[in-house]
């Protein structure tokens, strides 16, 4: 509290004694004058806002609690992979905001596919929430740090004046924006690769099942 306003506190409440002792014609202690004014103050003053922005967590369905029941989740489990998909979401949500509302941050996500890979990165997680620990470079790296500095890149390409080194840093910020945005698409394809690679494999699978049925019917009887 600024010392001017703790004696403007003081001199009110000094009046507001002088005040109720000329109305009642009762002498009230100060002390008890203030004392009532300070709870008055304290209960009737404005609330702080809650700075959090983020959506509320969505109730659990039962087509979910049954998804993770047999997937052999724990309720810790299940509890700390919806806040973390939940978290995710919401900055999703921001990220898109922040690229449509810049020419050029539109044009680096067309680029790279940022949005349409952080989105289908997101679809597997809900698929596969006991694989959240192979995208933790995408949950607590990179997707963060690319809403924070995009976020920062309207903010200083919203200024009303801008100068040689304004200009230096948006280019500079957008070429760093552009390779976390390469990041994100590798670590998509980091996530699926197991997937890739299970379909290799019953590609060859069914490759050499068809050579031999065919080896099989040019034999003859």
């Amino acid at each position: 509290m600024g010392k001017r306003k703790l004696i403007k506190i003081i001199a009110y409440l000094i009046l507001a004694g002088l005040v109720l002792r000329f109305i009642t014609g009762i002498h009230f202690p100060f002390v008890i004058v203030a004392l009532v004014i300070l709870l008055v103050l304290l209960f009737t003053g404005p609330k702080k806002k809650n700075g959090k922005n983020e959506e509320q967590l969505p109730s659990l369905t039962k087509a979910k609690e049954e998804h993770y029941s047999k997937l052999g989740m724990t309720d810790q489990e299940i509890n700390f992979f919806r806040d973390t998909m939940n978290t995710t979401k919401n900055q999703i949500v921001k990220l898109q905001e922040n690229m449509n509302a810049s020419t050029k941050l539109r044009a680096i996500d067309l680029r790279n596919d940022t949005l349409r890979v952080s989105k289908a990165l997101f679809k597997e997680l809900v698929k596969e929430p006991k694989k959240l620990h192979l995208a933790n470079h995408f949950l607590y790296t990179h997707l963060p740090n690319l809403v924070d500095l995009t976020g920062k890149y309207l903010e200083i390409d919203d200024h009303e004046i801008k100068n040689k080194q304004t200009y230096e840093k948006l280019e500079e910020s957008a070429q760093i924006i552009d390779q976390v945005s390469k990041l994100i698409k590798k670590d998509y394809e980091q996530f699926v690769a197991d997937d890739l690679e299970d379909l290799d494999i019953e590609i060859s699978v069914a490759k050499n099942s068809l050579k031999r049925d065919n080896e099989h019917s040019e034999d003859p009887d």
